[in-house]
């Protein structure tokens, strides 16, 4: 090709022309062969680029005039040149059978060419026999292998030294141990026979090598080869590099490709795709640099999501520019048929992927290519729907890459897929346990988990429920880790919504706030799936905008996020979830009319009439029922509810009758009777018959037991709660009463237990036997665990007012007070006198068992605010009474010193008001105790409690004038010592604040200078690094200087490495004549990580004796010339002299300096630098720099409100006031 073209040199920027192949560059256009005849000179002109079809002819021709060597060889190789191979074949061997009377030695070269012939046939012919043919007869990779060994034994037979034997022989290893099946070798390591080949193909190169001294570049091609086979990469890139560095122009085979899928392996992608372009900008038609840059664009559009405009560019570029390319260059390239294959298949074109898939499979000499060969037909009959050839393909594509622990991750879980589809799913998970083993495999996570989940959820339908709690665990486990990995930037996983609803749902029942933030994820999810087109637009504000966005999306997610707002009891929230959710339904029946939403329409809006019912908007709740009610008049639920809302704003006409009519429509139905049973108890709480057979709720329930559903739930609750209620009223004077009445509570524990059994889950049930433990047994603490587990189930006052009773009979009046305040601030119960009554008689029990005269207080408060809550209620009236006389005698009971003339007079006039209180109640018709016992305890509060209290304000008030001053005196004291102590106080807080102030300015400051030093070094030793290395005279390589030892004499031995710092020393005296101080020696420290510290090893020991014996003399010089220039050097001695006296600001230092992959000293650094060099040429030292790496939801229908009949909290009556 010419160099100049137009007058301009045919070059990029004014260079040079790009590098061609010299491949049979030295075949001529023609030859001349002489022939026996008249003239001397006579000779046939053979033109060598039109050569017959047929080479008989030139064979005879060459056997009638006994042709020399060269001509057979040279119309051989120009038949290559047109890469007809057989005829080559047959010109040689018929031309070495031509020379057999000749000497051995002449026609050595014509065996070794018809190696490489026979190799080159291996290349392309089949992997395994073409159908239809006798594996006897077929002339596979094995066939032409075998034809090689046997014409490379007979070249060394004739002369072993030969030296172009020692390529072929390395070449015909590297080819025999890519056919090698691989064995089940652990992850990562080259099974025993193959290595063993390709330690035999690197021997065979390197004596290729090494006969060339060095100059046979395709044997360093060979040696890199190998590594590569050997998975030794960083060795196989500096062999490409040697060659391409001494052969820059060598591009046929091109070490460009080498480099760059050395690169790829090593993780530096990038780099790999610049060698690869560089490869086909200097040949276009290269077909491998071609597939190759489209596997790296299909791979780079493989981390980037489907739907993104970048990654439809990226794939186009990959299939069309470049691996469209390579397959129109060669249409039996296996890595191009391979990499089609998976795009037809995509595209549903089976037929075209099974025969490029089969063409992969038989024409390479690569296993990974083989095993995607089988894979992609595995698939094919995966789609097809034909297992067993699936399981079959999956097998050879797994054991092509060495099955068991290695093989291929893909195949492995279509396996597993399979076996899910035969419904085998002992052997799915066994599998999938077994991939995750191996590798964390997010695909294999998912659909093990999926797996434990349905399970899961196939128990909860069930009618005979087993414990799953094992595979829920291991559901969650494995969905989380996958979720978990979302996280890292680095993988490049997107979201997948399925995972999150099945999170969603193995947290429904135990923690519904994780259930509710999958589903709230899954909503961001399809929210940025919304194309852009059809966004609204004009809207400004955020909360509307999101509203008009929910439109898009599918209803039933929107209806579950809104139950579990509901549940939750964000009643506004769930409300505007069910609205956005029928506004999805509108859109959804807009798009396609053939859509029938009316299922989903009906449970949204029974679900959106019951969030208006907890909100208290009963109007909007009524309106949504009715509306329910026209389109479905046989919706029972709706009729329900409206019968419901009737009775709480109209109790007294219209909602018993609606409730009684419903009832009469639909006696069946068991929410229905579980309402109307409800009812009745409310009806008849305040009259029920001593005989609970005669109970009129009693006999409901019991109807409905019987005669509808032995296992109604409700029923069996409400009929547990009326045998708890008769047992609390029944006598216990006699041991038969308590018999008969711990024989109450017992059937009433029966019916609890059976409810328990049909529904684990049950509070109401677990509450009662609670309750039953409390108030027969006196096991508080059993009941206490109860009620503790129930609490977050059941969000009704009730419950917390039972744990307060627990606690208040356990002593711990604090807890007992905290949980009665909650059920106190619940809706509608902030003025409940029962809770009220409750607190004052708990805080009466603190303030008696600690002696707190404010416990008293706080107990007469309450007592107060319960009476006026109820002021009808004539025991409330003595609960305030009985504060005050308790009061009273507390007070009088404290020392003068402890008590005030103040809190005196208070309980006097307290005790006068509980006086005329008590002679009111013993004038009541209904007192809360007998007539003669509240008489008598106002005539002790008039008669003695009165006088007392008289008496002991006279002798207050005489106390508090005789001590006037002093009290005076050690009140003011008090007062000044508690402003000392306030100010100390004050002080000692600025003085911390200081103090921390201080701290994180030093830190602030070392940060600062550690981080200029930390800069400084890393220029330092790059300055070093750069002096250390020095140009080779010989090859012109950069290599790092050798070291030179010192002269020794005679008899002087080489010193040992712990005595070099010494000898040196020794010199260096005798030198200069004056003892040097000795280098001061750093202890050998231990470093302690904080609490906060990010390494997980709790110690790091560092001697730095170690570390110098180590380091190289030239190294040690060189840094001690550093220091000494540099002005650094100082302030890291003095850094170092300060590592023991202040360790919680250096871990702040590796906090703040360290990357994220840890700290690294200075000589990791240093060492790592030197190892991982690459040798380049001088003139492209500057420019080139290191290569761095790029590195839908269910339908949660709300059921109708069962109105759960709540059990009897009065464990202990508030008027129970134990008499003094």
């Amino acid at each position: 090709m010419s160099a100049l073209k137009n007058g301009a040199m045919n070059g990029t920027n004014g260079a040079a022309s790009a590098p061609v192949s010299k491949r049979f560059s030295d075949i001529p256009a023609a030859i001349d062969v002489p022939v026996q005849g008249e003239a001397e000179d006579e000779a046939v002109e053979i033109d060598l680029l039109e050569l017959f079809d047929d080479p008989t002819e030139l064979c005879t021709l060459f056997e009638n005039e006994r042709a020399a060597r060269t001509y057979w060889m040279t119309v051989a190789l120009a038949y290559a040149k047109q890469k007809k191979i057989d005829h080559a074949i047959e010109m040689l061997v018929r031309g070495g059978n031509a020379m057999r009377d000749n000497n051995p030695r002449e026609k050595l070269s014509m065996i070794g060419c018809l190696c490489w012939m026979y190799l080159w046939k291996s290349r392309e012919a089949p992997r395994v026999p073409p159908d239809g043919e006798l594996a006897s007869e077929a002339k596979t990779k094995e066939y032409y292998l075998q034809l090689a060994t046997s014409t490379l034994n007979d070249a060394s037979r004739i002369n072993p030294a030969y030296p172009p034997l020692f390529l072929a022989r390395g070449v015909l290893q590297l080819l025999r141990a890519s056919l090698q099946t691989p064995k089940a070798a652990s992850h990562g390591q080259v099974d025993s026979e193959k290595a063993d080949l390709l330690r035999s193909a690197l021997k065979a190169f390197e004596d290729a090598i090494r006969v060339s001294q060095g100059k046979n570049m395709l044997a360093v091609m060979g040696k890199a080869r190998t590594f590569f086979s050997l998975g030794k990469y960083p060795e196989s890139l500096a062999s490409y590099q040697e060659v391409l560095q001494k052969m820059p122009d060598f591009v046929d085979p091109d070490p460009r490709i080498g480099i760059g899928c050395c690169f790829w392996q090593l993780g530096f992608k990038d780099d790999a795709k610049l060698a690869w372009e560089r490869c086909v900008e200097i040949n276009p038609e290269h077909k491998v640099g071609n597939i190759l840059l489209g596997l790296y664009h299909l791979d780079a559009s493989s981390r980037i999501p489907t739907n993104s405009p970048e990654f439809l560019h990226l794939y186009k570029k990959a299939m069309t520019e470049y691996t469209q390319k390579s397959f129109k260059l060669d249409k039996n390239m296996p890595l191009t048929c391979a990499t089609f294959a998976g795009y037809f298949l995509s595209r549903k074109q089976l037929g075209t992927v099974d025969s490029l898939a089969h063409k992969a499979i038989q024409y390479t000499d690569v296993n990974a290519i083989a095993s995607d060969g089988w894979y992609l037909l595995a698939r094919k009959e995966h789609y097809t729907g034909d297992p067993e050839r699936a399981s079959d393909f999956y097998r050879r594509a797994d054991d092509a890459r060495g099955g068991a622990e290695r093989g291929y991750m893909p195949a492995k879980f279509g396996a597993a897929q399979l076996a899910v589809l035969r419904g085998d799913l002992g052997e799915a998970k066994l599998r999938l346990e077994k991939m995750i083993q191996q590798s964390k495999n997010h695909e294999a996570m998912i659909l093990l988990g999926t797996l434990y989940a349905e399970e899961v959820f196939a128990n909860e339908d069930a009618d005979g429920k087993e414990d799953k709690s094992a595979e829920m665990k291991k559901a969650i486990s494995l969905l989380e880790g996958v979720r978990g990995a979302w996280k890292d930037s680095k993988k490049g996983m997107s979201p997948d919504a399925a995972v999150l609803l099945n999170l969603a749902r193995l947290y429904e029942h135990e923690f519904p706030e994780r259930a509710q933030q999958c589903l709230l994820q899954v909503e961001h999810l399809e929210l940025d799936q919304i194309p852009e087109e059809e966004r609204p637009t004009g809207i400004e504000d955020e909360a509307e905008n999101r509203a008009a966005l929910r439109k898009f999306l599918p209803p039933q997610l929107l209806n579950n996020i809104g139950c579990f707002y509901s549940q939750s009891e964000k009643h506004e929230q769930a409300s505007e979830m069910f609205e956005a959710a029928l506004g999805a339904c509108m859109k959804i029946g807009e798009k396609d009319q053939e859509i029938d939403t009316d299922a989903l329409v009906t449970t949204i809006s029974f679900n959106l009439g019951r969030s208006y019912e907890s909100q208290s908007i009963y109007d909007k709740a009524t309106e949504v029922y009715e509306g329910l009610l026209k389109r479905h008049d046989d919706y029972t639920d709706a009729r329900t509810r409206l019968a419901y809302i009737k009775l709480r704003r109209n109790p007294n006409k219209e909602g018993p009758d609606a409730v009684a009519k419903l009832y009469q429509e639909n006696p069946q139905d068991l929410e229905v009777r579980a309402l109307y049973g409800w009812y009745m108890g409310k009806v008849h709480s305040r009259k029920r018959p001593h005989n609970i057979n005669e109970d009129h709720e009693f006999r409901h329930y019991k109807h409905t037991l019987q005669n509808y559903d032995k296992h109604d739930r409700y029923a069996l609750v409400g009929m547990g709660n009326l045998y708890l209620i008769q047992a609390r009223e029944m006598r216990r004077e006699s041991d038969s009463d308590k018999a008969k009445r711990s024989a109450t509570y017992s059937k009433a524990v029966e019916f609890f237990e059976k409810a328990l059994s049909l529904d684990p889950k049950n509070a109401y049930a677990a509450q009662g036997i609670a309750i039953a433990l409390v108030e027969d047994k006196k096991d508080y603490k059993t009941a206490l665990g109860i009620f503790v587990k129930i609490r977050d189930t059941i969000k009704d006052a009730h419950v917390y007012v039972n744990l307060g009773h627990i606690y208040a009979e356990l002593r711990q009046y604090s807890k007992a007070i905290e949980n009665y305040e909650i059920a106190l601030s619940k809706e509608g119960k902030g003025s409940d006198p029962v809770i009220l009554a409750c607190l004052g008689r708990t805080w009466l029990n603190k303030g008696r068992s600690e002696k707190l005269l404010d416990a008293y207080h706080e107990a007469l408060k309450y007592a107060h605010k319960a009476l006026e809550a109820a002021p009808e209620q004539v025991h409330y009236k003595f609960n305030v009474a009985f504060v005050q006389i308790q009061m009273a005698t507390t007070v009088y009971g404290l020392n003068e010193n402890q008590r005030t003339l103040a809190q005196l007079q208070e309980a006097a006039t307290g005790l006068e008001s509980a006086i005329s209180a008590l002679d009111e109640i013993a004038s009541h018709p209904q007192t809360p105790y007998p007539k003669h016992d509240v008489e008598q305890r106002a005539n002790m509060a008039r008669n003695t409690q009165r006088k007392q209290l008289e008496r002991a304000i006279a002798s207050q008030k005489e106390y508090e004038e005789k001590n006037k001053e002093k009290l005076q005196a050690a009140l003011e004291q008090r007062q000044v010592e508690l402003r000392k102590r306030e100010e100390e106080r004050q002080q000692a807080l600025d003085k911390q604040r200081e103090k921390q102030e201080k701290i994180r300015r030093e830190r602030e400051e070392i940060a600062a200078r550690d981080r200029e030093i930390a800069e400084r070094r890393a220029e330092e030793e790059k300055a070093r690094q750069d002096a250390e290395m020095t140009t080779d005279s010989e090859t012109g390589d950069k290599v790092k200087r050798k070291k030179k030892s010192a002269p020794r004499g005679d008899g002087e031995s080489r010193p040992k490495r712990g005595s070099r710092k010494k000898k040196a020393t020794e010199t260096d005296g005798e030198d200069s004549g004056e003892e040097r101080p000795t280098k001061k020696k750093r202890r050998l420290t231990k470093k302690e990580s904080t609490v906060n510290s990010k390494y997980k090893s709790a110690e790091i020991i560092v001697d730095s004796d170690d570390e110098d014996e180590d380091e190289d003399p030239l190294d040690r010089a060189e840094r001690a010339l550093e220091k000494a220039s540099s002005p650094l050097s100082d302030a890291e001695e003095k850094g170092g002299d300060d590592e023991d006296k202040m360790e919680v600001d250096n871990n702040r230092d590796i906090d703040e300096d360290d990357d994220e992959d840890g700290g690294i000293s200075r000589r990791q650094q240093n060492s790592r630098s030197r190892r991982g060099r690459v040798i380049e040429s001088d003139e492209d030292e500057d420019e080139d720099e290191a290569p761095k790496e790029n590195g839908a939801g269910v339908d949660s229908d709300d059921e109708a409100d069962k109105a759960q009949p709540a059990a009897d909290t009065s464990m202990a009556d508030a008027a129970d006031d134990d008499e003094e």
